[in-house]
């Protein structure tokens, strides 16, 4: 099997569309993880949870399995598959090292600077995995006038970064990124009240012209729009709307963690196919249990780790912690968040469809 074909199985046949997936797919792993976030905001606010910090079955069931989860999905698109490695050498092995010694660097001269930058790296990572699933189905849709460009683009940006900026002007709030004060007060105090008429004309120009074109028989790319308004509302309900730790957990965690999933997955397992011998093929013929067993496996040792040496939260999952100095956290805490910040960069490259980089990434999605 030729790297092209290999890439062909990920997507559905371009008879279905430029549904990423499929239709029933795309609908189930992008509306249908809003619909569970939502549907998981609404018990919260029948029941009070609302209120308070998310019950550790939130914690578990969201965070673990799905957020820390998918950052170790991108070891099976990346470091299973031995060709890939070869390919981009230089990359793959040494970005991780630059990260590392980035973030011991950080941690050394304080450990708030290191969360402070984590925190923008994460922030910034969210934003443009959501701006990266409308350019995939643009690409996919062979979409090339400049109106809609500008539009979509537009619309996702406003939709990610408004409520960013909301909540910058109105620090503190119940819930953080990772720890308290790791985004900087006072930096939009009046920017987000002068921003919001803007913020909804950009997101109802977008909805505009979705109309325009069904009224006008033309194709409307209905994945592209399902994207931008989940988007669109999960990031204002779960920022802006509510308050709320939980709210904010319940919303930030699925659309960003289920379609990359998705995706990592059906790419592993397309790749496995095309070189079965590779420890990457071996694990792709077991299919969804052996990956989900490998993510999340990965994932509770990590948040093991990190219980045991720098939160102490969770001993009844995890057993009893290990105090350790600062001087060792210093080389500890950049190793255990060495996972999300490879992540948070290789996604950057990973996925973009640019013929000199991913060129059979590119062959597919511009057929």
């Amino acid at each position: 099997m030729t790297p092209s074909a290999s890439i062909a199985a990920v997507f559905a046949p371009k008879a279905e569309g430029p549904w990423l997936f499929g239709r029933t797919t795309d609908l189930l792993v992008f509306g249908g993880s809003a619909l569970v976030s939502f549907a998981l905001v609404a018990y919260g606010a029948a029941t009070g949870l609302l209120e308070g910090a998310p019950p550790e079955w939130v914690w578990v069931s969201l965070i673990l399995v799905v957020d820390v989860a998918h950052v170790w999905s991108t070891a099976f698109r990346v470091y299973l598959d031995p060709s890939e490695v070869r390919r981009r050498p230089t990359l793959y092995l040494g970005l991780p090292v630059l990260l590392y010694a980035a973030g011991v660097g950080l941690a050394a001269i304080s450990f708030d600077l290191f969360w402070r930058v984590l925190a923008y790296a994460a922030v910034f990572h969210f934003v443009r995995q959501q701006y990266g699933w409308v350019a995939l189905y643009r690409r996919r849709a062979g979409e090339t006038e400049r109106i809609d460009r500008v539009i979509d683009t537009g619309a996702i940006y406003a939709a990610t970064l408004w409520p960013l900026i909301y909540w910058h002007g109105n620090l503190p709030r119940r819930f953080v990124w990772f720890v308290p004060d790791d985004f900087v007060a006072g930096l939009a105090n009046d920017v987000a009240r002068f921003t919001e008429p803007l913020y909804w004309a950009v997101v109802g120009a977008f909805v505009l012209r979705q109309a325009l074109l069904l009224v006008a028989g033309r194709a409307v790319n209905w994945g592209k729009v399902l994207v931008v308004l989940t988007t669109w509302a999960i990031w204002w309900v779960g920022i802006v709307a509510l308050d709320s730790d939980y709210a904010f957990t319940v919303t930030n965690v699925l659309i960003h963690g289920i379609p990359y999933i998705v995706l990592t997955y059906r790419y592993g397992r397309a790749r496995g196919g095309s070189q079965p011998q590779s420890l990457l093929g071996r694990l792709a013929k077991g299919g969804i249990p052996v990956f989900l067993a490998l993510i999340i496996g990965a994932a509770f040792w990590e948040e093991a780790l990190w219980d045991r040496f720098v939160w102490h939260d969770r001993p009844w999952l995890f057993g009893p912690s290990s105090e350790a100095q600062d001087f060792a956290l210093t080389f500890i805490v950049p190793l255990l968040a060495l996972p999300a910040v490879t992540h948070y960069a290789l996604d950057g490259f990973i996925w973009k469809v640019r013929r000199e980089k991913n060129p059979a990434l590119a062959d597919e999605l511009s057929k």
